[in-house]
Protein backbone atom coordinates (compact mmCIF):
# COMPACT_ATOMS: atom_id res chain seq x y z
CA UNK A 1 0.00 0.00 0.00
CA UNK A 2 0.83 3.68 -0.46
CA UNK A 3 -0.30 6.83 -0.29
CA UNK A 4 -1.58 8.70 -3.95
CA UNK A 5 -3.30 12.13 -4.14
CA UNK A 6 -5.11 12.53 -7.16
CA UNK A 7 -3.90 15.54 -8.25
CA UNK A 8 -6.29 16.63 -11.52
CA UNK A 9 -9.91 16.21 -11.07
CA UNK A 10 -11.39 14.09 -13.78
CA UNK A 11 -14.35 12.44 -15.25
CA UNK A 12 -14.96 8.82 -15.12
CA UNK A 13 -17.17 6.63 -17.35
CA UNK A 14 -20.48 5.37 -15.64
CA UNK A 15 -20.05 1.93 -17.85
CA UNK A 16 -17.56 0.08 -19.38
CA UNK A 17 -17.38 1.06 -23.06
CA UNK A 18 -19.99 -1.07 -25.62
CA UNK A 19 -20.55 -2.60 -28.55
CA UNK A 20 -22.61 -0.06 -29.84
CA UNK A 21 -19.99 3.08 -28.83
CA UNK A 22 -17.09 1.05 -30.45
CA UNK A 23 -19.24 0.33 -34.02
CA UNK A 24 -20.02 3.81 -33.83
CA UNK A 25 -16.39 4.82 -34.15
CA UNK A 26 -16.45 2.07 -37.05
CA UNK A 27 -18.99 3.20 -38.85
CA UNK A 28 -17.44 6.97 -39.20
CA UNK A 29 -14.34 5.19 -40.35
CA UNK A 30 -12.54 6.26 -36.93
CA UNK A 31 -11.72 2.66 -35.86
CA UNK A 32 -10.29 0.13 -38.43
CA UNK A 33 -10.93 -2.75 -36.08
CA UNK A 34 -14.14 -4.21 -36.37
CA UNK A 35 -14.08 -6.44 -32.86
CA UNK A 36 -16.05 -10.21 -32.80
CA UNK A 37 -18.51 -10.55 -30.26
CA UNK A 38 -18.68 -13.99 -28.61
CA UNK A 39 -22.25 -14.46 -29.89
CA UNK A 40 -23.18 -12.78 -26.98
CA UNK A 41 -24.30 -9.76 -28.95
CA UNK A 42 -23.21 -6.30 -29.63
CA UNK A 43 -25.34 -2.94 -28.69
CA UNK A 44 -25.49 -2.67 -24.74
CA UNK A 45 -23.12 -5.65 -24.19
CA UNK A 46 -19.90 -4.94 -22.71
CA UNK A 47 -17.11 -4.19 -26.31
CA UNK A 48 -14.45 -6.95 -26.08
CA UNK A 49 -11.70 -8.30 -27.99
CA UNK A 50 -10.02 -4.82 -28.06
CA UNK A 51 -6.17 -4.71 -27.36
CA UNK A 52 -4.47 -1.40 -25.65
CA UNK A 53 -3.13 -0.36 -28.53
CA UNK A 54 -6.47 -0.98 -30.40
CA UNK A 55 -7.98 1.50 -27.22
CA UNK A 56 -5.31 4.44 -27.35
CA UNK A 57 -4.84 4.11 -31.21
CA UNK A 58 -8.13 4.05 -32.88
CA UNK A 59 -11.08 5.14 -30.36
CA UNK A 60 -10.05 7.34 -27.99
CA UNK A 61 -8.25 9.55 -31.01
CA UNK A 62 -11.32 9.26 -32.74
CA UNK A 63 -13.90 10.10 -29.88
CA UNK A 64 -11.59 13.46 -28.69
CA UNK A 65 -11.46 14.78 -32.26
CA UNK A 66 -15.40 13.63 -32.49
CA UNK A 67 -15.80 15.87 -29.65
CA UNK A 68 -13.30 18.36 -29.30
CA UNK A 69 -12.21 16.76 -25.93
CA UNK A 70 -9.72 15.13 -25.11
CA UNK A 71 -10.36 11.21 -24.12
CA UNK A 72 -7.95 8.38 -22.26
CA UNK A 73 -8.20 5.68 -20.07
CA UNK A 74 -8.11 5.64 -16.51
CA UNK A 75 -4.22 5.52 -14.43
CA UNK A 76 -4.61 2.53 -12.03
CA UNK A 77 -4.17 4.63 -9.19
CA UNK A 78 -7.28 6.04 -10.48
CA UNK A 79 -8.98 3.62 -11.17
CA UNK A 80 -8.47 2.38 -7.44
CA UNK A 81 -9.73 5.51 -6.27
CA UNK A 82 -13.05 4.81 -8.73
CA UNK A 83 -13.54 1.30 -7.56
CA UNK A 84 -12.92 1.71 -4.22
CA UNK A 85 -14.94 5.31 -4.28
CA UNK A 86 -14.14 5.61 -0.68
CA UNK A 87 -14.16 2.01 1.07
CA UNK A 88 -11.03 0.82 2.01
CA UNK A 89 -12.25 -2.92 1.88
CA UNK A 90 -11.64 -5.81 -0.50
CA UNK A 91 -14.21 -4.38 -2.30
CA UNK A 92 -16.49 -1.16 -2.51
CA UNK A 93 -19.97 -3.01 -0.79
CA UNK A 94 -16.92 -4.81 1.60
CA UNK A 95 -14.72 -7.93 2.08
CA UNK A 96 -17.31 -10.40 1.28
CA UNK A 97 -18.23 -11.05 -2.82
CA UNK A 98 -21.49 -11.32 -1.72
CA UNK A 99 -23.75 -12.94 -4.36
CA UNK A 100 -24.96 -10.84 -7.37
CA UNK A 101 -23.00 -7.93 -6.72
CA UNK A 102 -20.80 -8.55 -10.00
CA UNK A 103 -19.96 -11.07 -12.76
CA UNK A 104 -17.45 -13.66 -11.95
CA UNK A 105 -16.52 -16.92 -11.26
CA UNK A 106 -18.19 -17.46 -8.06
CA UNK A 107 -20.32 -13.81 -7.66
CA UNK A 108 -23.72 -15.57 -8.23
CA UNK A 109 -24.58 -14.27 -10.73
CA UNK A 110 -26.36 -15.71 -14.01
CA UNK A 111 -23.58 -14.37 -16.04
CA UNK A 112 -20.86 -16.29 -14.12
CA UNK A 113 -18.54 -17.89 -16.22
CA UNK A 114 -20.68 -17.57 -19.04
CA UNK A 115 -20.60 -14.54 -20.24
CA UNK A 116 -20.26 -10.57 -19.99
CA UNK A 117 -23.40 -8.94 -18.13
CA UNK A 118 -25.46 -6.11 -20.46
CA UNK A 119 -24.44 -2.94 -18.62
CA UNK A 120 -26.02 -1.33 -15.85
CA UNK A 121 -27.21 -5.43 -14.31
CA UNK A 122 -25.69 -4.45 -11.09
CA UNK A 123 -25.53 -2.16 -8.58
CA UNK A 124 -23.44 1.58 -8.77
CA UNK A 125 -20.84 2.23 -6.61
CA UNK A 126 -20.88 5.40 -4.16
CA UNK A 127 -19.80 7.25 -7.29
CA UNK A 128 -22.41 6.23 -9.24
CA UNK A 129 -20.11 3.88 -11.00
CA UNK A 130 -20.85 0.47 -12.38
CA UNK A 131 -18.59 -3.08 -12.91
CA UNK A 132 -15.54 -1.88 -11.75
CA UNK A 133 -15.54 -5.48 -10.27
CA UNK A 134 -15.93 -8.01 -12.69
CA UNK A 135 -17.56 -8.72 -16.20
CA UNK A 136 -14.30 -7.50 -17.91
CA UNK A 137 -10.59 -6.36 -16.92
CA UNK A 138 -10.18 -2.75 -17.76
CA UNK A 139 -7.10 -1.38 -19.78
CA UNK A 140 -5.60 1.56 -18.01
CA UNK A 141 -3.25 3.64 -19.04
CA UNK A 142 0.07 1.95 -16.86
CA UNK A 143 3.10 0.10 -17.66
CA UNK A 144 3.32 -3.09 -16.18
CA UNK A 145 5.73 -3.21 -13.37
CA UNK A 146 6.26 -6.16 -10.90
CA UNK A 147 5.48 -4.05 -7.78
CA UNK A 148 4.81 -0.50 -6.89
CA UNK A 149 8.64 0.71 -5.93
CA UNK A 150 9.10 4.23 -7.50
CA UNK A 151 5.31 4.44 -8.90
CA UNK A 152 3.46 8.00 -9.16
CA UNK A 153 2.02 9.71 -6.21
CA UNK A 154 0.04 11.77 -7.70
CA UNK A 155 -2.12 9.95 -9.22
CA UNK A 156 -0.35 10.29 -12.95
CA UNK A 157 0.32 6.98 -15.35
CA UNK A 158 3.20 4.87 -14.71
CA UNK A 159 5.08 4.77 -18.22
CA UNK A 160 8.66 5.03 -17.54
CA UNK A 161 10.73 1.65 -18.41
CA UNK A 162 7.84 0.39 -20.08
CA UNK A 163 7.76 -2.74 -22.32
CA UNK A 164 4.92 -4.25 -24.18
CA UNK A 165 2.97 -4.75 -20.72
CA UNK A 166 0.48 -2.68 -19.59
CA UNK A 167 -2.04 -2.91 -16.71
CA UNK A 168 -5.55 -4.19 -16.27
CA UNK A 169 -7.72 -3.65 -13.51
CA UNK A 170 -11.18 -5.44 -12.05
CA UNK A 171 -11.34 -8.91 -12.57
CA UNK A 172 -13.70 -10.37 -15.18
CA UNK A 173 -16.40 -12.91 -15.44
CA UNK A 174 -14.29 -15.86 -15.57
CA UNK A 175 -12.13 -15.26 -12.90
CA UNK A 176 -12.16 -15.83 -9.89
CA UNK A 177 -13.35 -13.30 -6.95
CA UNK A 178 -10.18 -12.93 -5.25
CA UNK A 179 -9.26 -10.95 -9.06
CA UNK A 180 -12.22 -8.60 -8.42
CA UNK A 181 -10.09 -7.00 -5.59
CA UNK A 182 -9.68 -2.97 -5.89
CA UNK A 183 -6.09 -3.00 -4.95
CA UNK A 184 -5.47 -6.27 -7.38
CA UNK A 185 -3.20 -5.78 -10.83
CA UNK A 186 -2.85 -8.20 -14.02
CA UNK A 187 -1.02 -7.84 -17.19
CA UNK A 188 -1.52 -8.37 -20.67
CA UNK A 189 0.77 -7.34 -23.70
CA UNK A 190 -0.34 -4.22 -25.00
CA UNK A 191 -1.64 -5.94 -28.71
CA UNK A 192 -3.72 -8.93 -26.46
CA UNK A 193 -7.15 -9.21 -27.62
CA UNK A 194 -9.79 -11.60 -25.33
CA UNK A 195 -13.13 -11.88 -24.12
CA UNK A 196 -12.12 -10.94 -21.08
CA UNK A 197 -10.49 -7.41 -21.43
CA UNK A 198 -12.33 -3.99 -22.07
CA UNK A 199 -11.84 -0.49 -20.67
CA UNK A 200 -13.52 2.74 -19.73
CA UNK A 201 -13.29 6.56 -20.51
CA UNK A 202 -11.38 9.14 -18.25
CA UNK A 203 -11.44 12.47 -19.20
CA UNK A 204 -9.13 15.48 -17.46
CA UNK A 205 -10.90 18.29 -15.86
CA UNK A 206 -10.44 21.52 -15.63
CA UNK A 207 -9.24 22.50 -12.05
Amino acid sequence: MHRVAISKPLAVGKFELTFAEWDACVSAGGCQHSPEDPGWGRGKQLVVNVSWDDATKEYLPWLSRTTARTYRLLTQAEWEYAARAGSGAQYTWGDDIGKNRANCDGCGSQWDKRQTALVGSFAANAFGLHDLHGNVWEWTEDCWHRNYHGAPTDGSAWIIACDSGRVARGGSWDFYPYYLGSGIRYGYFANFRGSAVGFRLARTLSP
